[in-house]
């Protein structure tokens, strides 16, 4: 007998549809290779949202959807989930010693975000454009080995840029995290300073050599300061522990069929 490679998923007598799971699979990470693990995430997810619900309805909750943001309102199965864990889930306050314990671990931890002092050479293009990123390509890579890594001839390299920042050397001035797009930013964390990036970097701008002038870390935090956001982490950690162990007790009575509440 053949097995099916994505058996029915079946909750305490309640089918979850094939096509149902399959459209939460797009919610769900996986390796290129392994749709099999999206489609397993997927039919966790659910198989635990029916649980939910069933334990909702039999506690006879009724919905009270809540309105999220301007205009947008939650689902009845939404409204219904978070109605059972307000009533199911008990958790403790957060302690002063419970903070200041997670703070002593390591003070370093919480800081004001770095500044980076940098510079940087554009050949612009439409990334989608695959001729104009190819021809792009070749400029930066042309204009990078004339640099050979030399820092000292960047600003005269940048006169070459399709940035105004060439009138200035390519100098950007001083930038923190979030000051420019992810890809330009994960190439400027992984610089350490005084060099320049060892290939171009495509952004959606075009690609760009980067160089890092100067980088100043950020300052340790007074714990006063980061007192509200650690009790906040420490509440959330909390609220997903119990959320877990009340969901693991539902699953313990429950009789569940192709799917699996285990790690993924």
């Amino acid at each position: 007998m053949n097995t099916a490679l994505f058996p029915d998923v079946v909750v305490n007598g309640e089918n979850i549809p094939s096509a149902a799971i399959a459209a939460e699979a797009q919610n769900h990470t996986a390796p290129k290779d392994k749709p099999g693990i999206a489609w397993r995430k997927a039919a966790q997810a659910l198989a635990i949202r029916a649980l939910l619900l069933q334990e909702a309805r039999r506690r006879g909750l009724v919905p009270d959807p809540i309105e999220l943001a301007p205009g947008r309102f939650e689902t009845e199965d939404e409204s219904l989930i978070r109605a059972l864990l307000d009533e199911a889930l008990t958790i403790a306050p957060v302690t002063e010693d419970a903070v200041r314990a997670e703070w002593a671990k390591g003070p370093d931890r919480y800081r004001s975000a770095p500044l980076w002092d940098v510079s940087h050479i554009l050949c612009a293009c439409d990334p989608r454009d695959e001729e104009e990123r190819a021809a792009a390509e070749v400029r930066a890579k042309a204009l990078l080995t004339r640099l050979d890594g030399d820092a000292k001839g960047f600003a005269a390299a940048a006169r070459e840029s399709d940035c105004d920042s060439k009138a200035s050397g390519g100098h950007l001035g001083q930038l923190g995290p979030g000051d420019t797009v992810p890809e330009f930013e994960a190439a400027l964390r992984s610089l350490t300073e005084g060099t320049i990036s060892a290939a171009p970097v495509l952004s959606r701008h075009g690609w760009h050599i980067i160089r890092l002038n100067a980088t100043a870390p950020g300052q340790v935090l007074p714990y006063e300061t980061v007192h509200p956001k650690i009790a906040q982490a420490l509440e959330k950690a909390a609220w997903a522990k119990a959320s877990r162990d009340f969901v693991e007790t539902l699953a313990q009575g429950a009789k569940i069929t192709g799917s699996s509440l285990a790690p993924i």
